[in-house]
């Protein structure tokens, strides 16, 4: 239990990092240079998660030496393929659909693949 506590702070601190990177990109390229929100959400998540792969492996997760690195990086690219799915579609259903301003429901989004990350990350890095 207390291996899983220590984990989830960690994987807090990666992915609040992680976040900031995320948010703050997203920010630029929409509000100062003029970039459409879904193209910025899909450059500031794929920067962030350039990062967060780094981190978790190195950092978070107790990553099975005796899987390939080919392989662990093939598996967190898949499943941060799916997260950025699951944020371009929440983000274009608060935003174009439901009329919310972008930068909030990012926060939203964020948090939903957040769960997603940790859970498949924990169950194929380890």
């Amino acid at each position: 239990m207390k291996k899983i506590i220590n984990q989830l702070i960690k994987f807090g601190v990666v992915g609040g990092i992680a976040f900031l990177i995320d948010y703050i990109i997203l920010y630029i390229c929409t509000d100062f240079l003029g970039v459409y929100y879904l193209i910025s959400s899909l450059i500031s998540f794929s920067i962030s998660t350039i990062f967060n792969y780094y981190a978790s492996v190195n950092w978070v997760f107790d990553v099975d030496e005796n899987k390939s690195n080919t392989r662990k990086f093939t598996l967190f690219i898949i499943f941060s393929v799916i997260g950025l799915g699951i944020n371009q579609l929440i983000m274009w259903l608060g935003v174009d659909q439901l009329g919310i301003y972008y930068m909030i429901v990012k926060l939203g989004a964020t948090a939903i693949v957040m769960i997603f990350n940790f859970v498949t990350r924990k169950m194929f890095l380890e």
